[in-house]
């Protein structure tokens, strides 16, 4: 499924690509010199020195296809929840979290906060709770409204709530996958990447907080493997030291960056350790839940 926000990215291609074709056709001898070969791009994130996201975090949405492989790719939200399809039944009443009427004024918390309600959409698809996806449907269009992207958003929520009611949870999770595309695509034409950035690091933070809590709760060596994942930490806190001067100064990115730095040591096995041991294990999730209570807690303010 191709998306009309990233109209801009294909056009630009087609423009070019027509461009090479006319000139080629117009070549009239063998020693008229060929068009070199596009270059092969490289892995998402490695641009300019950054951090490349981590293979297993790239979403294969068509619509991130088409603009991918650059500088405005972030791990899609869907591929950092898969991480829990291996952690067995999830407890709905003990990783739910209220979601409140208001909106926040800082256009970064609503960024940080619109990943959380995407991320909170999967844990409501994981656990089937048709009754939740309401609350959470509606609260995606206001947060999407506030960041330029609502027109976007609106047309996914009635697909969302025909889902959950019919029961399609293979359906809700794509339909999730494609309000995160969707705002990157708008992100990318305002030219307001580090919204986009911050949209997945706040999906991260709702999942790991979810994932660290629901292994604490259940522990088994095998589960807790599945959380040491610091290259995922690592390229979101590379991902803040590279945001613009305006956004560094903002005291919810600062407190997350210092926050990240001290949490990338706890995710790490004991060597000769396939996971993390169950006292190792509670310490990232109370670490985990702290940090994406820096979002959760603000949005309900």
């Amino acid at each position: 499924m191709h998306l009309p926000g990233i109209s801009l990215a294909r056009f630009t291609l087609m423009g070019f690509l027509g461009s090479l074709t006319l000139a080629l056709s117009q070549a009239q001898t063998p020693e008229v010199p060929v068009a070199p070969a596009l270059p092969v791009p490289p892995k998402p994130g490695a641009e300019s020195g950054k951090n490349p996201i981590p293979e297993d975090l790239i979403g294969d949405e068509h619509v991130r296809e088409e603009f991918g492989v650059n500088e405005f790719t972030t791990p899609s939200i869907r591929k950092l929840f898969e991480m829990l399809d291996g952690l067995g039944k999830l407890s709905y009443d003990n990783l739910k979290r209220p979601i409140t009427r208001q909106t926040p004024s800082d256009r970064v918390l609503v960024s940080l906060g619109l990943g959380t309600l995407i991320a909170d959409g999967f844990l409501i698809v994981q656990c089937e709770k048709v009754e939740a996806m309401e609350d959470v449907g509606r609260a995606l269009i206001k947060y999407a409204k506030v960041i330029g992207a609502g027109g976007r958003m609106n047309r996914h929520t009635q697909s969302l709530f025909e889902h959950s009611i019919d029961g399609k949870w293979d359906d809700l999770r794509t339909e999730l996958a494609l309000t995160q595309a969707d705002v990157e695509a708008e992100m990318v034409q305002l030219r307001d990447v580090d919204i986009a950035h911050l949209v997945s690091l706040g999906g991260w933070l709702r999942a790991f907080e979810i994932a660290t809590r629901s292994v604490a709760d259940n522990y088994s060596e095998e589960k807790s493997h599945r959380l040491v994942r610091s290259d995922i930490a690592e390229y979101y806190a590379a991902g803040l030291a590279n945001l613009s001067p305006a956004h560094q100064a903002n005291p919810t990115l600062k407190a997350l960056q210092e926050g990240l730095a001290t949490m990338i040591p706890l995710m790490t096995a004991t060597e000769g350790k396939k996971g993390l041991t169950a006292e190792q294990t509670k310490t990232l999730a109370d670490k985990a839940a702290t940090l994406s209570h820096i979002v959760t807690d603000s949005m309900n303010k």
